[in-house]
């Protein structure tokens, strides 16, 4: 098998990772990949997110199989016209995509099949109206934008002040582009978080092994979201009981709401559930594998990806195949300092060499470059450092343990992930 993998961040050098480790893949390339890929897949300089670019690299290079790492691929159209030339590829429909990319497409779907969700107050295209509305809303209040922000899109207001900031920022000064031309605002939920997320092939799904990130860049959930500061995924996370009400509530529901509102899923589906006190909601849809929930989620896959993947591709998943290692894993990221605001590139990473030796870690790049043999920073994320081993706290102790050996000027990550894996959280962790 030749694979083709589109984007360049931490969950596609994950999906490489483990592509790579089938006896049955000879070539993988990478578009446009980064510095970690590079070493495992050719990088080809193609911006994953440009579907007549990257429809010219799969006539020339004829993968067997793609796999769609990010989003904009996904909400651009790009499955479409691979699936009309009889393409392989793994990543839902444009149609079904807005589940991703758009908020609101999102909260009508799940009301109109009455899924389980936070109360809507109501949705706004214009600034004066969501500061109308905002003198009826119960505090905090959440206020999402209704396209994608690049994971800045949504903020949990604790007064008028901090949402009147917001609405100006995202509607008024156009900060977070077109995805914030029209915004929603919703309930706030207490609980945990899950990450929980499944393949599908359009017919049969899977579930893969359930994941909780931390958005927020400060331990202790202080400071502003990001795309991700870490992860871990362990089987306590989902009692027998809440797995089969998740399903049942949530996932099959939604896969049938599908169908019934004329979509065939196929790729992989996340659930940003909040377990209440009332039982599990949805928060959000995304299209595809979290980052960095993937990097946790492959760590513990005991079986080839590859094989899985082309099976969902030509629509005879079979869920049996996806096996799991028992135990744990680990993910945290070390980020550029200033991220999620401004942030310098071109920092060299020291320490790498010396971890590729480490048994049970396995360091994920995803903002990185090489300039001629060394890896330089390149991004506002820019390693996850993996770890899988039998119980939580021994992933978590490999996986910081290897941080404390990886230096670049400026870096910063998180010493809380997995912390509060027995405690429950307010939203927005």
């Amino acid at each position: 098998m030749k694979i083709l993998v589109l984007g360049g961040g931490g969950r596609e050098h994950a999906l490489v990772w483990k592509l790579g480790q089938s006896p049955l893949v000879e070539k993988i390339w990478s578009a446009p990949g980064n510095g970690g890929i590079a070493s495992e897949a050719e990088c080809v300089a193609v911006n994953a997110a440009d579907v007549g670019a990257v429809v010219a690299l799969a006539e020339r290079i004829q993968p067997d199989l793609t796999i769609v790492g990010p989003e904009l691929p996904l909400v651009n159209g790009l499955t479409d016209v691979f699936r009309q030339r009889n393409w392989a590829i793994v990543g839902p429909s444009q149609q079904a995509a807005q589940l991703e990319g758009s908020k609101i497409f999102a909260k009508e779907f799940l009301q109109r099949h009455n899924i389980p969700t936070a109360r809507l107050y109501g949705t706004f295209d214009s600034p004066a109206d969501v500061y109308k509305a905002l003198h009826s809303v119960a505090w905090p209040v959440v206020i999402k934008a209704d396209g994608l922000c690049a994971g800045k899109g949504v903020c949990l207001a604790p007064d008028f002040a901090a949402a009147k900031e917001f609405v100006e920022l995202v509607m008024e000064k156009g900060e977070l582009g077109p995805g914030g031309k029209r915004i929603l605002l919703e309930e706030t939920l207490e609980g945990e978080e899950l990450s929980f997320i499944i393949l599908s092939d359009g017919e049969h799904y899977a579930p893969l092994v359930p994941t909780r990130d931390h958005k927020r860049v400060f331990d202790g959930n202080q400071g502003p979201n990001t795309g991700g500061m870490g992860a871990y995924s362990t089987d306590e996370l989902l009692p027998d009981a809440l797995r089969e009400t998740i399903l049942s509530v949530i996932v099959e529901p939604t896969l049938r709401g599908l169908l019934a509102d004329g979509i065939r899923y196929e790729g992989f589906l996340y659930f940003g559930l909040m377990l209440t006190k009332s039982g599990p909601k949805v928060l959000e849809f995304n299209c595809r594998l979290g980052d960095p929930e993937a990097q946790a989620i492959l760590a513990r896959a005991d079986f080839y990806l590859a094989e899985v993947l082309s099976d969902a591709a030509a629509g005879r998943l079979d869920p049996s195949k996806l096996r799991w290692k028992p135990g744990a894993s680990a993910c945290v990221v070390m980020t550029s300092g200033g991220y999620p605001g401004k942030f310098e590139n071109g920092k060299n990473i020291e320490g790498l060499t010396a971890l590729s030796k480490s048994a049970g870690v396995k360091v994920l790049h995803a903002g990185t470059r090489l300039v001629g043999d060394a890896a330089v920073t390149n991004g506002g994320r820019v390693l996850g450092i993996t770890a899988s081993a039998p119980s939580l706290a021994a992933a978590l102790a490999a996986a910081y343990d290897a941080a404390a050996r990886v230096h670049f000027a400026g870096m910063h990550y998180r010493k809380d992930i997995g912390a509060h894996a027995t405690r429950l959280q307010a939203a927005g962790d």
